[in-house]
């Protein structure tokens, strides 16, 4: 099979999950935690500091930073959040346990984002996707939060277009997720080289879908999560197995289901 059947298929996947209805997002499993995370109405700040704080941890554990920190301060009103001075902040951070591998300098970059979403945002984090702007702004915004790169910043910008199907102008300068489960998938679909760059992984899925190169992280991800797993393969459960280059040898042949996931 070709590069251009297998963009097809991943691309078909894509477009399937963005136009989905909006259904909450489980970002941690924990309900409470999610909850919060998925009311952009009333906390949306909330996703915007959990993407502050996913870095170097696993990414369940960071998104419910904004939960654990509710908890211990008794409330994530953006008023009281802003109120709140950085030594009291970093002591929630830390104690009883951290929330964060790196609580201090989480705690930094915690008290700056609120800090600069009252000072630029007037308090409103939601105003970082109003108006449907460019994707480029949206990232770009992102960007200027402390601890925050184009990783996470485009994973931001993709979750909220894909995931909560907010309206922009563009979705030209959402990337694609250099993450380990998308890097294994575009690896053995023949897509990139064997250890492959993050620049390489972001600029071949530009290559491919150039309009909108984040439209493969999901179906890459799950397709990795379920199947295409650094041992043990299940070749014959995924849909891309007819047009896997590596398949070979792992059991290639027609799928046990001819459909995507639910």
């Amino acid at each position: 099979m070709t590069h251009e059947a297998i963009r097809q298929t991943l691309v078909r996947r894509g477009e399937d999950l963005l136009s989905r209805p909006f259904e909450p997002v489980r970002f941690t499993g924990h309900q409470e935690a999610d909850a919060l995370l998925n009311d952009l109405d009333h906390y949306p700040h909330a996703f915007v500091l959990a993407c502050v704080m996913d870095r170097q941890i696993k990414a369940e554990r960071a998104w419910l930073i904004p939960y654990g920190f509710r908890t211990r301060l008794g409330s994530f009103e953006f008023a009281d959040l802003q109120g709140l001075p950085l030594e009291k902040g970093s002591s929630l951070m830390s104690k009883p346990e951290p929330l964060h591998r790196f609580p201090d300098v989480m705690a930094n970059n915690f008290y700056a984002a609120v800090q600069r979403i009252a000072s630029k945002y007037s308090g409103r984090a939601s105003a970082i996707w109003a108006a449907r702007p460019s994707s480029a702004t949206i990232v770009r915004r992102f960007l200027e939060f402390d601890g925050v790169g184009p990783k996470i910043a485009t994973m931001a910008a993709n979750g909220l277009v894909r995931d909560f199907k907010i309206p922009v102008s563009d979705k030209i300068s959402i990337d694609i997720s250099p993450d380990v489960q998308v890097r294994r998938v575009f690896t053995r679909l023949g897509l990139i080289t064997e250890g492959a760059s993050n620049e390489e992984l972001i600029y071949r899925a530009r290559e491919l879908n150039p309009m909108y190169p984040g439209i493969f992280d999901l179906s890459a991800w799950e397709i990795g999560r379920d199947w295409c797993r650094p041992k043990l393969p299940s070749c014959r459960e995924c849909y891309m197995n007819a047009c896997c280059p590596t398949a070979e040898g792992q059991g290639r042949g027609a799928p046990t289901h001819d459909h995507y996931p639910p």
